[in-house]
């Protein structure tokens, strides 16, 4: 059956209509892809993955969180144990200052001199204490406390214990070269700090050693969560493009249907022309 010719409804108006809204719909979607990067961009586009995503954000936050951390807690120890090498090695300074202390028959000039140079060897040890600081943390001063490194999301933490390093704690802060039985004092005391701190030393490096294995595997999970958060929600940009191009041509196809489609009811006025 042959449809009349009619200027009420434009059938074929509307069909092309449709179809154009339709092209501009999906135009304007991969439009978006291309911008964000992103297939999924809100909870309209896939529900289910857009709720999955969102958790893997929070996943990723919060272990870029722990990271930062570990981070903090990795620099306050790397700065306690590069003071400690410092100290480890001003020890042995003192020490062959001592040993010469110890010689029969030294002069007292040569004595006094040796005891000074011990002295300022010793004050430069206290000061490299005062300074190991990072983030107002000093693990190696008097009185200094145990901190604890956030290592997982779930509230889990890497110990480590405070190992102070003071001339005091060492105790050779009293020590004098000034006399022969001040300096057999002071081999002993200064044999003892030095054995001291290389324990300490390695009680660091061993908490250093954890966090820093913690931190890598931290790294590779955030790594992980990231490529499995794109693999849900990022676009395939060439994909998108060579959609793009496709709508951008079904677009303009569209309008021109649309041109013809309504330019049929001026068939209309040729019927009732003179």
């Amino acid at each position: 059956m042959v449809q009349g010719l009619s200027i009420i409804t434009n059938t074929g108006a509307a069909a092309a209509l449709e179809q154009l809204n339709a092209t501009n719909k999906k135009l304007n979607t991969t439009q978006l892809r291309i911008t964000t990067g992103l297939k999924v961009n809100g909870p309209k586009d896939d529900a289910s993955t857009f709720a999955i995503a969102q958790r893997l954000r929070g996943d990723i936050a919060g272990t870029q969180a722990v990271r930062i951390a570990l981070a903090n807690g990795e620099s306050t120890v790397n700065v306690a144990i590069s003071a400690g090498k410092a100290i480890a090695n001003l020890l042995t300074e003192m020490k062959a200052k001592i040993v010469q202390a110890n010689q029969a028959g030294l002069d007292s000039a040569s004595r006094t001199a040796l005891h000074n140079d011990f002295t300022a060897l010793r004050e430069q040890l206290d000061t490299i204490v005062a300074t190991a600081e990072f983030n107002n943390v000093n693990l190696i001063r008097s009185g200094a406390t145990t901190i604890t490194v956030l290592s997982t999301v779930d509230g889990s933490t890497i110990t480590v214990s405070a190992q102070a390093m003071s001339s005091t704690t060492l105790a050779i802060n009293t020590q004098s070269l000034t006399s022969s039985s001040g300096a057999a004092s002071a081999l002993t005391a200064i044999d003892s700090a030095i054995t001291s701190v290389a324990d300490k030393l390695a009680a660091l490096g061993s908490s250093a050693k954890r966090i820093e294995v913690q931190t890598e595997f931290t790294t590779s999970l955030i790594n992980i969560l990231t490529e499995g958060l794109g693999n849900l929600v990022d676009a395939d940009l060439a994909e998108e493009s060579a959609k793009l191009q496709a709508f951008q041509i079904q677009q303009q196809l569209g309008v021109q249907s649309l041109a013809i489609a309504n330019a049929g009811p001026q068939a209309i006025l040729a019927l009732f022309g003179g």
